[in-house]
């Protein structure tokens, strides 16, 4: 069936993540090629109104293009059945645990659905519901409206926000401010951390809570891998009749280092040596 705009009920648009690079690749092959999949509907109630329950990104493209209508398909159910129907059909990508946090609210909130009831229809534990209803509820609203607008990624925001936002959260929407004025560069110390020499090659919940702190400070990323070389460096260079150290475990292990090296009045000459070092030792291995 073919729909104008107007007649289509955009309620739960809000529980969506806008996607801006797969948004364009969206309008482009619309643009080529026209609606190939219908939107899915069912009946809003009143009169030739339809609520959308899949195809949101395609009628915002489709209205980008200029079109006036849209192709759907109506399905002959109630709106709660529709919106597990479709989950379950699998039409649109896997969502995050947030956006499924959004949904479980939303149903939690509009039908009165509790814990067991939510576990039940979404064939999960009631652990598992609790859980991502607990994301909706820690991460302020304004950090999750710019998920939505895809300005902060989904995944960013539960490894690095939610755990700050347990402890605090002003600290935790101002760490999200900076992660998107700086694209959430905060990922790249926990890889330098990953792959240094002695450590476990693991990164665990607190070890990117630090590191969402020392982005928030500020710290530059050259500070933080020169800290990673220098430690490393003092690990290897000891004597040989001393007992060998310990696997790292923690950033927090390197802490001190990176308070040192903001203080010391030193060329990035002298780190290259030891990278230089470091690399000559371990291709003697």
């Amino acid at each position: 069936m073919q729909l104008e705009f107007h007649q289509l009920d955009r309620r739960w648009e809000h529980l969506r993540v806008r996607e801006p690079q797969r948004q364009r690749r969206l309008l482009a092959s619309l643009a080529d090629s026209g609606q190939q999949t219908p939107i899915v509907v069912v009946a809003a109630g009143p009169p030739n109104r339809y609520l959308v329950i899949d195809g949101y990104k395609r009628v915002a493209a489709l209205e980008q293009l200029g079109r006036d209508t849209v192709e759907a398909t109506l399905w002959a159910m109630s709106e709660a059945e529709a919106v597990l129907l479709s989950r379950s059909l699998r039409f649109s990508p896997q969502e995050s645990a947030l956006e499924q946090g959004w949904l479980l609210a939303e149903r939690e909130q509009r039908f009165g659905d509790g814990l067991e009831e939510l576990a039940r229809r979404f064939d999960r534990s009631p652990s598992w519901v609790s859980r991502r209803l607990a994301l909706v509820e820690l991460l302020p609203e304004a950090i999750q409206q710019q998920v939505r607008e895809g300005k902060l990624a989904a995944q960013a925001a539960m490894k690095y926000l939610v755990p700050v936002a347990r402890v605090n959260a002003g600290d935790c929407t101002r760490m999200a401010a900076a992660f998107v004025a700086h694209r959430c560069t905060t990922r790249q110390a926990g890889q330098l951390y990953r792959v240094t020499q002695g450590t476990c090659g693991a990164v665990r919940r607190s070890d990117r809570v630090l590191a969402a702190q020392l982005h928030q400070r500020g710290v530059p990323i050259e500070a933080v891998e020169n800290a990673f070389v220098l430690a490393a460096a003092r690990r290897m260079i000891r004597p040989a009749v001393t007992a060998p150290l310990g696997t790292i475990r923690s950033l927090a292990y390197f802490s001190p280092v990176i308070e040192e090296v903001l203080q010391l009045q030193v060329g990035q000459e002298y780190f290259q040596h030891l990278r230089n070092r470091l690399q000559r030792a371990a291709s003697a291995r």
